[in-house]
Order: C-alpha cells, then structure tokens, then sequence
C-alpha cells in the first residue's frame, strides 16, 4: 500500500501548492493533473506486479498439490503391492508436499486479499483523478476571475487623491481653467478698447462741429459789427 500514500502524498503536495501560489493556476492544474496521472500509471504498474505474484504463488500452491496428489498413488500401489516400506516413503513425500501446500495456500490468500485491496485502491483513485479532470476547467474559470477581481481591487486601492496621475489630472484642469478665463479677460478687454476707441472719434467729431460753429458765430458777429459802407457813399444826381 505504499504507493497509494506516496500518491496521496503527492495530490496532497500539489493542492497546497495551488493554495500557495495563487499564480499561473491553469499551468499548475495541468502540471497536477499530469503528475496524478504519472503515479495513476506507477501504481497500476504496482498493482500488475501484484496480480502476477498472486498468480504465480497460486501456480506453485497448485503444484504442491498436485505432487502431494502424486505421491498419495503411488503410496496406494505400494500399499497393493505389498510393499509397506515403500508405501510409508510416498506417505512421507506426500506430507512433506501437503506443509508446502499449506503454507503456499496461506501465502496466496494474504496475496489474493491484498490484490483486491489494492484493485479497489486503483479504482477509487482512478474516478477521483477523473473527477479533477472534469473539475480542472471550472477550477481554472474560478481562479481567472478571482485574479480578475484581486487585479480591480489592487487598482483601486492604490488609488488616491493625491497620487501622481490624478495630481496631473488636476492641475491641468485647472491651468485649462485659467486659459478660459484669460481668453475671456482678453475677449472682454479688446472689446472694451473698441468701445473706448469709438467713443473718443465720435467725441472728437462733436468737438470739430462745435468749434466750427462757435468760429462760424464769431465771424457773423464781427461782420456785423463793421460800418455800413454803402450807406457812405454820396448819392449822385
């Protein structure tokens, strides 16, 4: 039964292995799975060898049997013959073949038991490496998204408010901020100057017909001022 505890031993070993490593697990549940299947084939080996010394020691207990058989005939035609002397050597012979019987008999049942246990052993291993075979995908799609998931926490958690790449994140925010509000400043400031700008030709305009009128006026004033000359002048006739 050594090998079946080897064997244990060694699904046992790669289970923890799997629980211990969470990485590559589809890689591990082949490479388990692979090994299982090496120890399925030792241990049917194992088991083969079994079988045959329970054969064998069947075909030996068989033959002390059947020379034990032998020597019974022939200690009877000794018997017939009168030939005591010789009777009781075949008797002998044939005892000495029954104790080898026996004990070849002893042999082949503990042998005979062990192979079945042995075979029962096989079985059982072999259904529960077939279950891991049909379990290995499903194992393989849990462990995918379980990394999946730890992958999103990981990302989450190592992110912060004041980590690098949200630190950029702001501050070009807010430089693009204060492009739009200097863009704005200027738009509002050039319109202004405009304004102002006009303003100041339709004032001077104002100013140029008020100086032109009050010079206008001026000039009226002094013509008026002026003696009537045509009122001089001596009237003829």
């Amino acid at each position: 039964m050594g090998i079946f505890s080897r064997l244990r031993t060694v699904i046992a070993a790669n289970v923890n292995a799997l629980i211990s490593k969470a990485e590559k697990p589809e890689k591990m549940l082949n490479q388990a799975l692979y090994d299982m299947n090496e120890q399925l084939i030792e241990s049917k080996r194992a088991v083969a060898m079994a079988i045959a010394d329970e054969k064998k020691l069947e075909r030996d207990m068989n033959s002390q049997k059947a020379q034990s058989d032998e020597w019974q005939q022939r200690a009877v035609i000794a018997v017939n013959k009168g030939k005591d002397d010789l009777a009781k050597e075949a008797l002998l012979r044939k005892q000495e073949f029954d104790n080898y019987y026996q004990e070849y008999a002893k042999q082949w049942e503990a042998q005979k038991e062990s192979v079945e246990r042995l075979k029962n052993s096989l079985r059982e291993l072999q259904q529960k490496i077939e279950e891991a075979q049909r379990k290995k995908n499903l194992l393989i799609a849990r462990a995918k998204r379980a990394e999946a998931e730890q992958k999103i926490q990981d990302t989450m958690s190592g992110i912060s408010d004041d980590s690098s790449s949200f630190n950029t994140f702001d501050r070009m925010s807010q430089k693009v901020d204060e492009l739009e509000a200097r863009a704005d400043a200027s738009r509002e400031l050039s319109s202004f100057t405009a304004d102002e700008s006009l303003e100041k030709k339709f004032a001077e305009l104002e100013k140029s017909d008020t100086n032109a009128d009050a010079l206008l006026a001026d000039l009226k004033s002094k013509i008026a001022a002026l003696p009537d000359k045509s009122a001089e002048q001596p009237q003829n006739g």
